[in-house]
C-alpha cells in the first residue's frame, strides 16, 4: 500500500509541475511589464519638473531673479517704490483724480441745463419745428457738450487725447464705410427733420405704407397702420419715393359717384342728392358740395358727390352719406342699376 501511494504521488507531481512552471512565467513578465511602465512614468514625472525648473529659472532671469532672497528684494524694490511715488505724487494725482470726476459733473450738469434750454427755446419759437427736430437738437446738445467735459478731463489727469481722437477718426471712417445704408437712412432722416413733410401724430402714405405715424428717428419711422399693426420703415425708402400727408390740411373733399338708371329723372336724383348732403351736420357749408353728372356709363348715369369736411370725419361722412343716399334713392323710387347682361338662343334649323 506505501509502494501504491508513493508512486501516486510521484504521478501526481509529475503531471501538475508544467502547469505551475507556466503560471510562475506569466507572473513574471506581468511583473516585468509593471516595473517598466513604473520606470516609464518616473522618467515623465522627471522631464516635467526639470521642464518647471527650466520656466522657473527663465522666468528669474528675466526679471532678474536668481535666489529667493533676490525674489524678496523684487518685492522690497517695488514696494518703496510705490511708497514713495504716494508720498511724492499721490496726493497731487489723488487731486487730479477728484477734479476729472468734479468735471464729468459739472459737464454732465451742464449739459442738462443746456439741453432743456434747447428744447424751450425751440418749443416757444415761432418757427413751428417739428417734434423730431426738437429731440435731435436737445440730444445732439446734451452729447456734445458732454463730450468736451470729457475731453477736459482727460486734459486734467494728463492723457494726450490726440492719439484717441485720430483712433476715433479712423473708426468712424470705418464704420462709416461698414454701414452705408444706415447712413444713407441717416441723411434722409435729415432731410425729413429740415423740410417737414409730416410729423408725429399725422396719417401718411411713404415707403409703401398708410399709416399713423407715432415715431421718428433719423433712421427709420414707425407707423400705426388702420388695422393696428406696427410698421417700421427706413427714412431712406420714405424720401426716395412719393409721400402723401392724408391729414396735413384741416379739411378734405370726400369723393363719392352715385348712379341712377336711364329711365329714372336725373333733376329728381340730383335734388335727392343735394338734399341728404346738405342735410348731414358733419358736412362743411364752405366749401359748398359740389353735384354734378360726369359719366353716362353703360347702364347707369354717374353722379359726382364731393362734399367737404373735417380731415378727422372725412370717414364718418363718407360711411354716412353712402347709407343714407340709398336709404333715400328707395324712398324716392330711384333704381341704381347694377350690371346687366342679356343672353339671345337663336335655334338653327
Amino acid at each position: 500500500m506505501l509502494r501504491m501511494f508513493l508512486l501516486s504521488t510521484t504521478l501526481l507531481v509529475a503531471l501538475f509541475n508544467p502547469l505551475v512552471s507556466a503560471q510562475d512565467a506569466d507572473t513574471s513578465a506581468a511583473a516585468e511589464d509593471a516595473a517598466v511602465a513604473a520606470e516609464n512614468a518616473a522618467d515623465a514625472a522627471q522631464d516635467a519638473a526639470d521642464a518647471a525648473d527650466e520656466a522657473a529659472e527663465e522666468a528669474s532671469d528675466a526679471i532678474g531673479l536668481d535666489s529667493p532672497g533676490d525674489a524678496v528684494d523684487f518685492v522690497t524694490k517695488w514696494t518703496d517704490k510705490g511708497m514713495t511715488w504716494l508720498e511724492e505724487d499721490g496726493a497731487a494725482f489723488a487731486l487730479k483724480l477728484l477734479m476729472f470726476f468734479v468735471i464729468l459733473l459739472v459737464f454732465k450738469i451742464l449739459a442738462g441745463a443746456l439741453a432743456g434750454l434747447t428744447g424751450k427755446a425751440l418749443s416757444g419759437a415761432k418757427l413751428n419745428v417739428s417734434d423730431l427736430l426738437k429731440t435731435f437738437a436737445t440730444t445732439t446738445v446734451r452729447k456734445v457738450v458732454f463730450f468736451i467735459g470729457l475731453i477736459v478731463a482727460l486734459g486734467t489727469i494728463g492723457v494726450d487725447v490726440a492719439p484717441f481722437l485720430a483712433a476715433a477718426g479712423v473708426l468712424g471712417f470705418v464704420v462709416g464705410f461698414a454701414l452705408q445704408d444706415t447712413l444713407g437712412n441717416f441723411a434722409a432722416g435729415i432731410m425729413i427733420l429740415l423740410y417737414r413733410p409730416y410729423d408725429i401724430g399725422q396719417v401718411v402714405t411713404a415707403g409703401g405704407t398708410t399709416g399713423k405715424v407715432t415715431a421718428m428717428t433719423l433712421v427709420s419711422t414707425t407707423m400705426m397702420t388702420p388695422d393696428n399693426q406696427k410698421v417700421i420703415v427706413p427714412n431712406g425708402s420714405i424720401w426716395g419715393g412719393t409721400i402723401t400727408n392724408i391729414t396735413a390740411m384741416d379739411t378734405r373733399r370726400v369723393d363719392m359717384t352715385m348712379g341712377i338708371g336711364y329711365g329714372d329723372d336725373i333733376d329728381k336724383a340730383r335734388a335727392v342728392i343735394e338734399r341728404v348732403v346738405t342735410a348731414h351736420e358733419l358736412v362743411l357749408k364752405d366749401p359748398a358740395p359740389q353735384i354734378e353728372v360726369s359719366n353716362l356709363g353703360d347702364s347707369t348715369v354717374d353722379f359726382v358727390v364731393r362734399p367737404w369736411s373735417k380731415t378727422g370725419d372725412y370717414w364718418a361722412v363718407k360711411f354716412d352719406l353712402t347709407k343714407a343716399l340709398k336709404q333715400e334713392f328707395d324712398k324716392e323710387g330711384i333704381s341704381i342699376p347694377f350690371p346687366q347682361r342679356d343672353v339671345h338662343l337663336f335655334k338653327e334649323d
